[in-house]
């Protein structure tokens, strides 16, 4: 494993635009020959979007792989890119969100869906008047790429917390405008973790809500992370305050917009979305259903 680590450390430090050589050797292998999980791809982007021929649906498909392949090496150059080329290659849209928060003395919960590259936002941190920031990670089977991911999220003066932790973290911490807690939102609950889905994507989806839950114990503000992949290597994310209907935020109100916001991005770009994550295959264990839309 040791010898492992060394080795992906080594790709690390080469420049991207050689990485990138091996996301086009990646790209073509996993397209023409070995069909990284083609049907589950195909599947999600015809239930997704009835309305595309076949031709439109190869078409997202083919450059989702290209993306696919580029989020895999710019991953492995996470673990030692410099904050100085991350902030070159991340442009961060909407800043004085932040500084109002901290202002209004609250904390903020950034929702983020799997829009390439989510893996590249840890800069933030440095950028923002807030003092911890937290980036959320899941527990994964590997140890090895747990590992791997907590230190990269914790890199450039961020702390990752774990996703079982991070509600009591949330809690038990002063709501003083001091802290950013970085979810991936779109994430799959467990079959038996499925309490509440939702209308999105055409499809029944189940959803995490338990970010949604402190909106209505919690006086934060939650703030919609849209990423855009403006060239290779080079991305832009538009901060976006999401804000109550009425005074103030009700059941399910945050889970709703916030993939209400994500479809709307995904919409704009639909090749630059994790298409062959399992998002949809709890549907049946669903406890309650909402199919009214915002």
């Amino acid at each position: 494993m040791n010898f492992l680590i060394k080795i992906l450390y080594l790709i690390s430090k080469m420049p991207l635009k050689i990485l990138y050589i091996f996301s086009d050797i990646i790209f073509f292998l996993n397209y023409y020959f070995v069909g990284y999980r083609k049907k589950i791809i195909t599947q999600n982007l015809k239930n997704s979007f009835p309305e595309k021929s076949k031709k439109e649906i190869a078409a997202i498909r083919k450059t989702f792989y290209q993306n696919f392949s580029d989020y895999l090496v710019e991953t492995i150059k996470s673990f030692t890119m410099s904050e100085t080329e991350t902030k070159v290659r991340m442009q961060h849209i909407n800043q004085h969100l932040f500084r109002e928060a901290k202002e209004e003395g609250k904390n903020i919960i950034l929702l983020a869906g799997h829009v390439f590259n989510w893996e590249w936002m840890n800069t933030l941190a440095t950028i923002v008047p807030q003092t911890n920031c937290h980036p959320v990670y899941r527990k994964v089977n590997s140890t090895f790429w747990e590992d791997q991911m907590k230190k990269v999220r914790s890199k450039f003066g961020n702390t990752a917390l774990e996703a079982n932790e991070v509600i009591m973290n949330i809690l038990r911490n002063k709501n003083n405008g001091d802290s950013i807690y970085l979810f991936v939102a779109d994430q799959t609950p467990h079959s038996s973790h499925v309490n509440y889905g939702l209308e999105f994507l055409n499809q029944r989806t189940p959803a995490f809500i338990g970010y949604d839950k402190l909106a209505t114990r919690m006086d934060l503000v939650f703030i919609y992370t849209e990423m855009k992949k403006v060239k290779r290597g080079h991305y832009q994310i538009n901060y976006h305050r999401m804000e109550p209907d009425g005074e103030k935020f009700v059941n399910n109100e945050v889970v709703k917009k916030f993939h209400q916001l994500l479809e709307n991005t995904i919409k704009k770009r639909p090749d630059n979305y994790l298409w062959s994550h399992r998002k949809w295959k709890y549907q049946d264990s669903i406890k309650t259903y909402d199919s009214e839309k915002i």
